[in-house]
């Protein structure tokens, strides 16, 4: 049996990187079953005017949501942890997605966008990295065998335009981090 699934999602968002590890477990357990699975990993961003440089997450999202900011952080924390996943935000660098998005795309025409994916997922959530630093991207891919290349921006920015115009608005939050959606 083959498929192909879509997955629409941003780095920085929680939700996507639940969703992205479920999907994940449920791929495994389908190609173990002799399942073929193509997975067009689809970019989108929560807030596609944050700046490269970044900012401290936890600043992002106390401007957004009040005082409430600290008690989900450590509610999605416990989520996280059972997942599997570890959650570290009190560092963590709210920034531009975009190179990271382009990344993805590149390392998806070398066979390796899932696991590009992943670890863009764990540099953001766990490691506190900043992933819109060229430095730091071009240390992933290289730590995830991924080739870098400046190609796929422009594919990257037509992706994300018909990802917006088909109705995604966000993740399972309301809107983006910042207020803006």
């Amino acid at each position: 049996m083959s498929t192909t699934v879509q997955f629409v999602f941003d780095i920085p968002c929680v939700w996507s990187y639940f969703g992205f590890t479920r999907l994940r477990r449920a791929l495994a357990r389908f190609r173990a079953d002799r399942g073929q699975a193509d997975v067009v990993l689809l970019p989108f961003q929560l807030d596609p005017g944050a700046s490269v440089e970044g900012e401290l997450k936890l600043e992002v999202l106390r401007r957004a949501f009040g005082e409430d900011a600290l008690a989900a952080v450590t509610r999605i924390t416990a989520m996280a942890a059972e997942e599997g996943l570890r959650f570290r935000h009190e560092n963590a660098i709210y920034s531009n997605t975009f190179e990271a998005h382009r990344l993805i795309a590149v390392a998806a025409r070398q066979g390796l966008g899932e696991e590009m994916a992943e670890r863009l997922f764990r540099a953001h959530h766990t490691d506190e990295l900043n992933i819109a630093d060229l430095g730091t991207l071009k240390a992933l891919a290289a730590e995830t065998g991924v080739q870098w290349s400046d190609e796929c921006a422009e594919e990257t920015l037509a992706e994300l335009d018909r990802v917006r115009s088909s109705g995604v608005r966000g993740c399972r939050c309301t809107g983006s981090p910042t207020g803006r959606s």
